[in-house]
């Protein structure tokens, strides 16, 4: 078989256990039936609506399946038929955490298939054929655990989105201990936004993950299939965990510059007091030495003029160590 006539976007391979993988010809699918030890996984990116439709026919897709490839909706869902299931999900696809993007990722599985559709490249489905590409062992997998499979990479782009996301903050806390904190609140409300986005993301996948761990899900399977589903299920719970601490680490650092304000303000209260103390001292003793009596040493002219400055600069002088030696300014 070859892939000379598969339409652009549409890779096809069949896995086998024995290590005898081939790429599948897109009109053979419809002839094609995966024996137990065989895996037939169907990715098509941007697809046409007639070649989308025409590889769901070959595969005897449900047609709730296919209703559901080709509707509108882009939330989270999942559906079922005896033998067949199908889910959406929006794995992320930015490049720093903070930006997250979400492209549509649907799914289907039957008895030894899977198809992947999707309207944009998608990082790790790429990663993974690029590394199955070579004989694997991926046709030994049932179709249900390979759909497991494929969620637990969609799931380690929240993981990766959050680790980006991480470094971003601690680069942000790292400016509001400069010298000019206050620069940084345009990048704290910016990291806000990308924690709550990465929340809204993830948070209605709850209903997939969910359905697909309940024992009533695919009771028929065997239980390899139903602990892969409850061990995907933890991770979720995992990465809910962490999307929500991605807003407890925005907060953090919201009190970081809150604080860090605090003592600058604190900082420059201490230097204006002690200013203030500074010049109420020699404007006493200016007024004193400007109170109307006739004191002899007012009989000095120049000198006396001279002696009254130059006491006042010495007082200001020791003032001004004395302070920066406790550092109040």
């Amino acid at each position: 078989m070859t892939t000379a006539t598969n339409p652009n976007g549409v890779r096809a391979r069949l896995y086998r256990s024995d290590d005898r993988d081939e790429d599948v010809d897109l009109s053979a699918l419809a002839k094609l039936s995966p024996a137990k030890d065989e895996l037939l996984w169907v990715d098509l990116q941007d697809p046409a609506e007639d070649c989308l439709r025409e590889v769901c026919a070959s595969l005897g897709m449900h047609p709730d399946a296919v209703e559901d490839f080709s509707g509108p909706s882009t939330m989270p869902g999942l559906g079922k038929s005896a033998d067949q299931f199908w889910l959406r999900v929006v794995p992320v696809t930015d490049d720093d955490g903070l930006n997250s993007q979400g492209p549509l990722l649907l799914i289907a599985a039957g008895t030894n298939w899977v198809v992947s559709v999707h309207r944009e490249p998608i990082g790790f489905i790429d990663e993974l054929r690029k590394r199955e590409r070579m004989d694997s062992d991926l046709g030994g997998l049932s179709a249900e655990s390979f759909v497991a499979a494929l969620l637990d990479w969609h799931l380690s782009t929240y993981f990766a989105a959050f680790a980006e996301f991480e470094i971003a903050v601690e680069r942000m806390e790292v400016g509001i201990l400069s010298d000019h904190p206050r620069d940084c609140l345009p990048e704290l409300r910016r990291l806000r936004k990308a924690a709550s986005r990465l929340r809204r993301m993830l948070a209605p996948h709850r209903a997939v993950f969910g359905a697909l761990s309940r024992p009533d899900f695919r009771p028929a399977d065997d239980g390899v299939a139903a602990r892969h589903f409850a061990s995907l299920d933890t991770r979720y719970e995992r990465a809910m965990d962490m999307v929500e601490n991605a807003r407890e680490l925005v907060i953090g650092s919201f009190e970081l510059l809150t604080s860090r304000t605090g003592i600058d303000t604190n900082q420059s209260m201490r230097t204006l007091t002690f200013v203030t103390v500074v010049t109420g001292v020699l404007a006493v003793i200016a007024g004193v030495l400007g109170m109307n009596f006739d004191a002899s040493f007012f009989d000095t002219r120049d000198v006396g003029f001279a002696v009254a400055a130059g006491v006042m600069l010495v007082l200001a002088g020791i003032a001004l160590w004395f302070g920066r030696r406790r550092a109040w300014f």
